[in-house]
């Protein structure tokens, strides 16, 4: 699309000066002007990143990333040598100040230090394309900037600026080609991970495609933050079973600390990024995402099959799995994921006594590592006090496939 209008373009210049002399010394000067500025507008909007870098970017760490010239083939044809391509880091004050600038502005100084971020633009005779890949790029340090208030740096948001200045032909009209990244949050350290990951989550799924560089609600309503839990879910554990209404009841009750309205109430609510990952969860010592990113990963590592099977509510709490098991028979038994530790799953099975009275037990959870010594298909098959999953299936018929053949010695 790209070099079609281009060519159209040449034509309507063409056209221009074989009338240039009716046109007269007033009227050319003023198109080709024009001309100039509508050809510079369409070539750097078809310079764009092709492959982002990651969004959660460790220093000290080798990453990749390419972009590409859409009329590079078309317009680069003559250069006797390659343009060269630059990677810098830019703060979101500077992506900004870029933007505002419709970046006809060039950047002043490199917020961090990257090694191997100068590549050649090279055009592929068998392909048609014109990129420049970054293969082993290293962000080496980071320098901070200002902070908002209680703002941590795993909140903070910047961005890699690809650059390049071309001579085009045949009009060798000279251009400043500039492109910003996905907003990525820089950590120095694996235990930044998790918040780093929250920042990148409610930015990629709550910003508005053309905004101002980075900026983003601050409350979203309940209903959009559930699709993205959702979505997020299906794609880290690679299910097709999604969350169910249920689960968002549950959520709803966890993130908003509110055991007493209803599933319709929480519809009509918005949720804030300091509900979401900021604030301490009621008696816990974690935040909503924290826990919420605990269970994604248990659930991608050890328990895919088993929720992708149906086996697992998972997203259920404790006082209501006491209701929904009190008056089942003995052995009855439900999985859901601990409210009380990151990334566990625990059983809870009825007991009956002789007089009738029932007693609700939780097994101590497990965790990732538990369940890679032991699978959960097999623990629930060693423990004898387990009959029936909840409502009422034998365990071995809804287990059975998840058990692993041992010889009995």
């Amino acid at each position: 699309r790209c070099e079609s209008l281009v060519e159209v373009y040449f034509q309507l210049h063409q056209q221009v000066m074989a009338v240039s002399a009716e046109l007269g010394a007033e009227l050319l000067p003023r198109l080709l002007e024009r001309f100039n500025e509508v050809l510079s507008s369409l070539v750097k909007s078809s310079f764009l990143v092709e492959k982002q870098p990651p969004q959660v970017l460790k220093t000290q760490t080798k990453f990749q990333a390419s972009v590409r010239f859409l009329l590079g083939p078309q317009l680069l044809k003559a250069s006797a040598k390659p343009y060269m391509v630059r990677a810098d880091m830019v703060t979101e004050k500077q992506a900004r100040e870029l933007a505002l600038s419709a970046y006809n502005n060039t950047l002043s100084e490199s917020t961090g230090e990257i090694m191997h971020n100068v590549v050649a633009l090279e055009t592929n005779p068998t392909s048609g394309t014109c990129c420049a890949n970054f293969k082993n790029v290293l962000l080496k340090k980071i320098k901070r900037c200002e902070r908002k208030g209680s703002e941590s740096v795993t909140e903070e948001k910047c961005a890699v600026l690809f650059s390049t200045s071309v001579a085009l032909t045949p009009s060798n009209l000279s251009v400043h080609l500039q492109v910003l990244s996905l907003p990525i949050v820089v950590i120095v350290h694996g235990n930044q991970d998790n918040n780093a990951k929250a920042t990148v989550l409610w930015d990629n799924a709550f910003s508005e495609i053309d905004r101002v560089p980075f900026v983003v609600a601050e409350r979203v309503p309940w209903e959009k933050m559930c699709d993205t839990l959702n979505l997020k879910f299906m794609a880290e554990v690679q299910t097709t079973k999604g969350l169910l209404k249920e689960h968002y009841f549950f959520l709803a009750q966890k993130i908003f600390s509110d055991h007493s309205a209803s599933l319709e109430d929480f519809q009509s609510r918005s949720v804030s990024w300091a509900q979401f990952n900021k604030e301490i969860l009621p008696g816990r010592g974690f935040t909503f995402w924290q826990w919420f990113d605990g269970v994604l990963d248990l659930t991608k590592r050890c328990l895919k099959s088993y929720w992708s099977d149906r086996l697992i509510i998972g997203f259920i709490s404790k006082q209501y799995v006491c209701k929904l098991l009190s008056t089942e028979p003995d052995g009855t038994f439900l999985l859901r994921f601990s409210d009380s530790e990151i990334g566990g799953v625990t059983i809870a099975h009825v007991i009956r006594g002789k007089d009738g009275s029932s007693q609700v037990e939780n097994i101590q959870p497990f965790s990732a590592k538990d369940l890679s010594i032991r699978s959960l298909g097999d623990r629930i098959r060693d423990l004898g006090q387990l009959r029936n999953l909840y409502p009422n299936t034998p365990k071995d018929q809804a287990f059975g496939s998840h058990y692993n053949s041992e010889w009995v010695g």
